[in-house]
């Protein structure tokens, strides 16, 4: 069993984000005492979930250059502060 923060740091998620799917009902969980745990299983199902893929018009710019990764590069931008 694991903590919402073990499975965050385990999925390279922030802990909200497991809470918002845990909310949702995406990931199954039970709740001891005021945190919820969740079964490595379950965990392990849903790191195993295909992404759904993107829409053809959110891969290129209006220019036809492939869209950067605006993820990485917040994440980068963050990292440096």
């Amino acid at each position: 069993m694991l903590t919402v923060p073990q499975a965050a740091r385990r999925l390279a998620k922030n802990p909200e984000t497991i809470r918002r799917w845990i909310r949702s009902g995406r990931l199954p969980a039970r709740k001891v005492g005021t945190q919820h745990v969740i079964e490595e299983e379950d965990l392990d199902r849903l790191q195993g979930a295909e992404v759904l893929p993107l829409p053809e018009s959110w891969t290129r710019t209006w220019t036809g250059e492939p869209m950067p990764n605006w993820v990485s590069i917040v994440r980068q931008e963050r990292d440096e502060h």
